[in-house]
């Protein structure tokens, strides 16, 4: 194997994920894909295995690689068709987040595969924007769909979408959004199709299949060797729920594998805090990548040396139909609080994305908040970013104001709010949106009562906060998640917890 080419073909390929979501954020109609960044791309051979994936949502296409060698398995692939998905059972998230798999054929020969997720602004349920903070069951989210052939021979089956996106007890609110949305993505997995051909008339389809081979295989060995400097660990982290998330990690250094055991971890909730076992793994997957200090892609050779261990119906491995919307969004970044601090390497960051939905029958938008991330044994946190496992952005105050009838009163750094420590954590942010029309507002939060725990005698991050603002300017506290009437007038301020220090400070 030739490093130099190896490095070449991880760009290349990383590069045409890049390329797909260049495509879908331009083609795109809604600013939560065109904006905010909430999409992802990949490319996974022909056996299904996820070969690379551009630097977008790391809970996306992380926890499709779940379920994908079971759907090319399941599935017969022919050019030209593209099929449509958001089950969480199957490798989906949650059902905003739609998924496009397209095969790519070179001479009818099947050689793998595109596909990009994107979170669609509105997909049904019993809130606008489909992330309601009181399901209590998968059909109460939206509609799902499970592996459906809507383009057959590059024929786009409009009626079909129709169909699947208003024949339902709880239909989408604006399925011409979704469509148009869709033909973005379209376009987008049609651009990685076109990427991978130009690679394989440029070097050959023996050579592309080795390497893509080799890139698999590469991050296996890289992951290993990491494995070889780790200890065995164990932490276990309480939710606002009262759940929580127990794991152990045990290093084997001959074989330079682990197990990451999550044994001793809450049962299935009620509430929509379940996390299907697709998220746990691309949790676990997101950790390992970061702590490999080499540019490699992320893919499903990093994995090969973990054996998992996820409990039957826990709250990290549910059962259908188990509400679960908010499972990718807040008990992943729990997940990987509690993999960092086995490891002794992170204290917790903010543990939460703040989601937060407004809308009603006429528009619907949804944003996540950022906030402080936690110090580590040599760095302070970062204050005001996303963290871990959402990468997306905010909307641009200008175009938010333009398409929504809302005003940004402010938008700051919530100072002092990460732990203090010889390194402190990140500080949280504070955002105050005014409405001008009454607006359905949904928030499904974490950590506004379990402190973002601090590392080594550092201390804890703020926790969270959520107001309701009435017109005449009196405040009411709101609990983590919630969903509230906003008259016209009435205002949301969001404060978003602060990480966790690392260690003692010396005074």
């Amino acid at each position: 194997m030739n490093l130099v080419a190896l490095s070449f073909f991880s760009s290349r390929i990383v590069a045409i994920c890049d390329e797909m979501g260049a495509t879908l954020r331009s083609s795109a109609y809604s600013p939560n894909i065109k904006d905010r960044l909430d999409y992802s791309c990949a490319i996974f051979d022909h056996k299904g295995e996820l070969c690379a994936q551009a630097a977008h949502i790391p809970v996306h296409l992380g926890s499709m690689a779940y379920a994908m060698t079971q759907i090319v398995a399941d599935l017969s692939w022919k050019g030209g068709d593209m099929v449509i998905m958001n089950d969480p059972y199957l490798g989906g998230t949650h059902l905003p987040d739609v998924t496009l798999i397209s095969a790519v054929h070179i001479n009818n020969e099947l050689i793998g595969f595109v596909a990009n997720r994107a979170h669609h602004a509105d997909i049904g349920g019993i809130t606008p924007g489909s992330m309601p903070a009181t399901s209590q069951n998968i059909s109460e989210e939206g509609i799902l769909l499970d592996n459906i052939r809507f383009v057959k021979g590059h024929h786009l089956d409009e009626n079909l979408l129709n169909e699947l996106l208003t024949q339902n007890k709880y239909p989408a609110r604006k399925p011409k959004q979704n469509i148009a949305d869709l033909r973005a993505q379209l376009a987008a997995n049609h651009q990685g199709i076109s990427e991978l051909h130009k690679l394989l008339e440029e070097f050959g389809l023996n050579v592309v299949s080795n390497y893509m081979n080799h890139v698999l295989n590469n991050a296996e060995i890289t992951v290993r060797k990491l494995l070889g400097t780790l200890d065995d660990g164990q932490f276990s982290c309480l939710m606002d729920n009262g759940a929580h998330i127990n794991v152990s990690i045990k290093i084997n250094h001959e074989n330079q594998t682990a197990v990451v055991d999550f044994s001793g971890t809450s049962k299935q909730l009620s509430s929509n805090f379940n996390a299907p076992a697709s998220v746990c793994r691309a949790a676990v997957l997101y950790v390992f990548r970061c702590l490999v200090n080499k540019d490699i892609p992320l893919n499903e050779g990093c994995l090969r040396p973990l054996e998992l261990r996820i409990p039957n119906y826990s709250f990290i491995n549910p059962a259908f139909p188990a509400a679960v919307v908010a499972g990718n969004v807040e008990t992943s970044q729990i997940i990987v609080d509690c993999l960092f601090a086995a490891l002794g390497v992170m204290a917790a960051s903010q543990g939460t994305m703040n989601n937060f939905t407004f809308g009603n029958e006429k528009f619907q938008y949804y944003e996540t908040l950022c906030g402080g991330t936690g110090a580590g044994p040599n760095h302070h946190g970062t204050s005001a970013i996303q963290s871990h496992m959402t990468n997306s952005r905010l909307t641009d105050p200008e175009i938010l104001e333009q398409r929504f009838p809302v005003q940004v009163e402010y938008f700051k750094v919530r100072k002092n709010s990460g732990g203090k420590g010889k390194f402190n954590g990140g500080d949280g942010v504070e955002r105050c949106l005014c409405f001008h029309q009454p607006v359905q507002v949904s928030i499904l939060a974490n950590r506004r009562q379990t402190e973002p725990f601090g590392l080594a005698g550092g201390n804890a991050g703020a926790c969270g906060e959520n107001w309701y603002i009435d017109p005449d300017g009196k405040m009411y506290a709101l609990p983590a998640c919630v969903e509230v009437d906003v008259p016209a007038g009435g205002s949301i301020l969001i404060r978003t917890p602060g990480g966790g220090g690392f260690g003692t400070k010396q005074e």
